[in-house]
């Protein structure tokens, strides 16, 4: 069976053509994964936006209120970098509940893929860099509060720090956070992780392999995580226009393998996250694709 991925048409959602975030890389992500054979009709499910109730398990609800109706102070916006329009606003709500859709998949099949997700800078009372509500914290939560769950595992590799989420589950037991960043990468105030690994600039496919390789069974072993949310962030490429790490596509497609063998070769689901990445569009959208296609190589070895 391929596994199940999560995806709304609402992912990309209009900006100013002159605007850094490159919002049109989910629609074009779709359609990269149809064309390649990554994906087909089978495979995808619908989100629903997140219930209130369940995004104020982290973020406040005077925040999300003047985000939505766009009453942030211009600090407030501009910390975030993206205007707050309606299908800005509408996405934002999807996009969490993609993220919780997966995670339910993944603990249903063992593996399943979400098109979007990794906001990983967004507190519970702002957000920060691209990121407004914090997708992978609220999905942990509400599966803690409301599934039941006793045991998470956050592995977030994107190149920059998951800062807020390290925040949010400080002295949460029930929630581990493992961030492998670019040490001098943003946000320039850290945060504390359970596990943070912060890398030298100009890193290479093997060493960071390596890296991650060296920590990352033991903490499966050790954790005995019930699920694992995987955010495969490719702005570690060597091409990022926001990454300072030196890795190729071959590399992260070993690193997308690494991770995921490591944790069903345990009997552990994972659910993946597409994290950020900045460069042209085709470049980009194929390094996004990875991840689909390690996950795909996987689910066939695994028989999920």
């Amino acid at each position: 069976m391929k596994p199940p991925l999560v995806y709304h048409e609402a992912y990309s959602a209009p900006l100013p053509s002159s605007h850094r975030f490159p919002m049109a890389k989910f629609r074009e992500l779709e359609r990269c994964l149809f064309d390649c054979g990554l994906a087909d009709s089978s495979q995808m499910h619908r989100p629903l936006p997140v219930p209130r109730r369940w995004l104020e398990l982290v973020h406040q609800r005077a925040y999300h209120e003047a985000f939505a109706r766009d009453r942030l102070d211009r600090q407030a916006q501009r910390r975030i970098g993206l205007p707050a329009t309606t299908p800005l606003v509408r996405r934002t709500w999807i996009a969490v509940g993609g993220t919780l859709l997966t995670a339910r998949l993944a603990l249903r099949h063992g593996l399943a893929c979400h098109l979007a997700g990794g906001t990983h800078h967004a507190f519970p009372d702002f957000g920060s860099g691209f990121c407004i509500f914090n997708d992978l914290a609220v999905c942990a939560r509400v599966l803690i509060e409301q599934d039941g769950l006793r045991r998470v595992l956050v592995v977030d590799l994107d190149v920059h720090q998951g800062d807020a989420t390290a925040l949010i589950f400080s002295g949460d037991e029930r929630v581990f956070t493992f961030s492998a960043h670019a040490a001098s990468n943003f946000p320039s105030r850290k945060q504390v992780s359970d596990l943070d690994l912060s890398l030298r600039d100009g890193l290479e496919d093997w060493d960071y392999l390596q890296t991650i390789g060296d920590h990352l069974p033991e903490l499966l072993d050790r954790q005995r995580p019930q699920l694992v949310l995987y955010n495969a962030g490719v702005d570690p490429h060597r091409d990022d226009r926001l990454g300072r790490l030196c890795l190729t596509n071959l590399g992260l497609l070993q690193r997308d393998h690494l991770v995921l063998d490591a944790c069903l070769r345990r009997g552990i689901p994972v659910a993946s996250v597409i994290g950020g990445g900045y460069d042209a569009m085709i470049p980009l959208v194929k390094r996004h694709a990875l991840v689909f296609r390690a996950a795909a190589d996987q689910a066939r070895l695994h028989g999920l």
